[in-house]
């Protein structure tokens, strides 16, 4: 049955143009084909499921009444596209979807035509859908312009921006809204009560007025999202008017596969079944240890606060939110707001955490300057997702935020080398007056024994881990097991920073006195990151040694597996010993003349390193 139902997808469905040709009433056969397939695909390869099953009528509907890519359909996030890249040819590669050199598990614009504008983050549909409308209006082109976006995105201020000004300027714009209650975890919020009400009224002979008509919108709906008849002909009434209208869609999420209906948090992504091993080597993930770590520290810190833009079983904040729901605070997807809110909780004595994805941060960077660091408040930010997550690809890497976070003046940067390490951070963190960041990855890290107590950090003060000749490893973060490998091979010394800011000086000069060449690790964008921190720190002083810096180079990351992406970037320890083999080699002819000799004794000193020189 699976290459069957495959068959008749990748044969029948490869063109919207074929589907148009089909009558309405052929439409919900079709559409159970095409859940079968996506179904049966993704179970095999892995990937986002319950959001792409929740929208399968909804799909072929918008395929089916709109001219696409004529009519520019913008997807909110993409999570739930998957149907949708079948519908437009890509079913025969819907297998490689999130693996290196396969399908985007988002929208790309490089990908195909009919993704109109690339997503990963959410609520940017509308702004995006109102841009290219006012572009057809300017033109005057009669195309349409369409942004389908779900419950949980709507919640963000972005969304309400866009409506906000699309209402205003009276534009030729459909928001289709995709109501299941749901974002990745259940949605939370007034505006979920709001709909249910919205939901219940228009049952009624007077039905209530809507936000978005006091908006200027035309609200039509709510209708029943698995009802394909019911679909096309709403679809089709919105398409014949003009102005700002919100078709209210109502779906379930997990739609046709009663597991992912029972249970939609658990079938938001799923994993290959090659993938589903027990952690090898008592390893456990770096969220799970933060998760951990905190319970434990608010059953005996009563100040203690957790905030999440809308990631609780992504940051690990279930079993938190079970065991201190009066101090859990789930804002939905509004990053800014999160940020801002831990503010204020800061400013009158509570000593808030804020769990979000590095990627996620860069939505709230005003908000981590203005609210939190100018005015030097207590606020912790747990960026989990830091350097390559993998498979999310570009959108979700968190490659850029020792960049972003170093610049900043009066906030203590931590990065982490592993699990034990984090929880020592952690502690440390949330004894510190002022706001610290602690960035760590989507990756496992080696369990925590019972007995292990969490210990303070010395601020700002790294680790020599290994004792070398030539060279020093300056390692930021995780990749240390990498670097110490690398480092046996060279006989390199190796360091564990540990702090990004305030950086350890001191360290970085001795080890610029006592080798050739000193060599920065880290899995962030090399531009502005650690390597340029220690880069500058020598300049200061006026060390002439010579700096090789290792990280994520000047172009956005593809998706794939974690260890390939790092491998492709030289930050495997094969790739981390070749580079440093070669710089070591190119400084045999100058090392080898006499002037150089003695210059490089006075320069990097005579005596030998020892571990206790850290």
């Amino acid at each position: 049955m699976a290459d069957t139902a495959a068959e008749d997808a990748t044969e029948a469905w490869q063109d919207p143009v074929l589907l148009r040709t089909l009558k309405v009433t052929e439409l919900p056969a079709a559409a159970e084909q095409l859940r079968r397939f996506v179904l049966e695909s993704v179970t095999r390869s892995g990937g986002h499921l319950a959001a792409g099953l929740g929208v399968v009528e909804l799909t072929v509907a918008l395929h089916y009444v709109f001219d696409t890519p004529r009519d520019a359909l913008v997807w909110d996030i993409g999570h739930q596209a998957y149907p949708h890249k079948v519908l437009t040819g890509r079913g025969p590669r819907l297998a490689t979807i999130r693996q290196r050199h396969g399908l985007s598990g988002f929208l790309s614009r490089e990908e195909s035509p009919y993704d109109t504008f690339g997503a990963g983050h959410s609520s940017t549909s509308i702004s995006a859908a109102l841009g290219m409308a006012i572009a057809y209006a300017q033109q005057g082109l009669p195309q349409h312009a369409v942004a389908v976006i779900g419950d949980g995105a709507l919640q963000a201020g972005m969304a309400y921006e866009a409506l906000n000004h699309a209402g205003a300027l009276k534009a030729n714009l459909l928001v289709v809204l995709n109501d299941n209650d749901m974002s990745i975890s259940r949605s939370v919020g007034a505006l979920v009560d709001s709909l249910q009400r919205v939901r219940k009224s228009a049952a009624s002979e007077a039905p209530a007025q809507t936000l978005f008509e006091h908006l200027g919108f035309r609200y039509l709906g709510p209708v029943d999202g698995h009802d394909l008849p019911a679909l096309v002909g709403a679809l089709s009434a919105a398409k014949a008017s003009s102005g700002p209208r919100l078709l209210h869609v109502v779906t379930r999420k997990g739609r046709g596969h009663a597991p992912a209906e029972a249970n939609p948090i658990g079938f938001h992504a799923i994993a290959p079944p090659s993938a589903a091993k027990s952690s090898a080597g008592g390893e456990v993930s770096y969220s799970q240890i933060f998760g951990d770590w905190m319970c434990e520290e608010a059953a005996h810190n009563a100040r203690l606060v957790a905030i999440t833009p809308a990631m609780c079983e992504g940051s690990a904040l279930v079993r938190f939110a079970r065991e201190f729901p009066a101090r859990y605070f789930d804002a939905g997807i509004a990053e800014q707001h999160s940020v801002t809110l831990a503010a204020g909780l800061a400013c009158r004595g509570m000593r808030p955490l804020v769990a979000i994805y590095s990627t996620f941060l860069q939505r709230a960077y005003d908000q981590l300057i203005h609210d939190v660091c100018i005015q030097k408040l207590p606020v912790v930010f747990a960026l989990d997702r830091a350097g390559v997550v993998g498979p999310d690809g570009a959108t979700h890497n968190g490659a850029f935020d020792l960049s972003f976070l170093r610049c900043i003046p009066g906030l203590t940067v931590m990065v982490p080398a592993d699990g034990a390490e984090l929880r020592n951070m952690l502690h440390s963190a949330v004894h510190l007056s002022g706001p610290v960041a602690i960035r760590y990855p989507r990756t496992a890290t080696q369990a925590l024994a019972q007995e292990q107590q969490v210990q303070m950090l010395p601020i700002g003060q790294a680790q020599l881990c290994r004792t070398g000749q030539r060279a020093a490893l300056l390692c930021f973060g995780p990749l240390l097991p990498a670097a110490m490998k690398a480092a046996e091979a060279l006989d390199a010394t190796v360091v564990n920073m540990r702090f990004l800011k305030p950086l350890d000086v001191a360290m970085v000069l001795r080890m610029a006195r006592r080798h050739e060449l000193l060599v920065t690790l880290e899995d962030n964008t090399l531009a502005g990151g650690a390597g340029s921190a220690v880069g500058e720190c020598l300049w200061e002083h006026g060390a002439r040694t010579r700096v090789l810096q290792l990280g994520l180079p000047d172009r956005f990351l593809p998706h794939g597996s974690r260890d390939q992406i790092l491998s492709e970037a030289g930050l495997d320890a094969d790739g981390i010993q070749n580079a440093v083999r070669t710089r070591l080699e190119q400084l045999l002819p100058a090392r080898s003349s006499p002037s150089h000799s003695r210059a490089n004794a006075a320069h990097h000193g005579a005596e030998p390193m020892r571990p206790s020189d850290a």
